[in-house]
């Protein structure tokens, strides 16, 4: 059976539903997301390699966890349950920021979404799916950024348009005494 995720407009107010793969034809209807975005206390943040075989924006370094809500679903519930799914661990997480893109891919495929960002903190094992992504690596900040730099094709649209911002939200907190 296939996943029906939530098309929305500008505002993210739900106009409908549309199956995974055909939102993401031609230019992408627009369709609410969410990335995830965790670091551990040492203040590095977690990227995975999307996996190869993915139909779309695979072999690039990313956030954590990125994922779109089902059709009836809330995005609290969502978000919980595609980073147990992505990274095989869950922890509290804040949305921090929303943003809307649309980023074009090989082979008619693209991105159109009203991308909600959240940011947690986790410490421990990350035993990811294999499936998801092919490899994990837990990074400083100023490395990511000198890499993004140097190699942007290496590296999600979304990845490179919110991590400013995050990295903003993410010291802003911390220095608050949150991680």
């Amino acid at each position: 059976m296939s996943e029906r995720i939530i098309l929305v407009d500008e505002h993210d107010r739900p106009i409908g539903t549309e199956d995974k793969l055909v939102a993401h034809q031609g230019h992408g209807k627009l369709h609410r997301a969410f990335s995830i975005f965790i670091f551990n206390p040492r203040g590095e943040m977690l990227l995975q390699l999307r996996s190869a075989k993915k139909y779309h924006f695979g072999g690039l370094w990313t956030n954590a966890c990125c994922s779109h809500p089902r059709a009836g679903e809330e995005l609290a519930e969502a978000v919980h349950r595609r980073l147990k799914d992505e990274c095989g661990f869950d922890t509290e997480l804040r949305e921090v920021f929303s943003f809307i893109y649309q980023a074009d891919w090989k082979d008619n495929l693209a991105e159109h979404e009203y991308d909600h960002v959240f940011i947690g903190t986790y410490e421990g094992p990350v035993p990811g799916n294999p499936e998801e992504a092919d490899a994990w690596a837990w990074v400083r900040p100023e490395r990511i950024l000198e890499d993004v730099a140097k190699r942007p094709d290496a590296y999600s649209p979304w990845f490179k348009i919110a991590l400013p911002r995050v990295l903003e939200a993410h010291r802003a907190h911390a220095g608050k005494g949150g991680a």
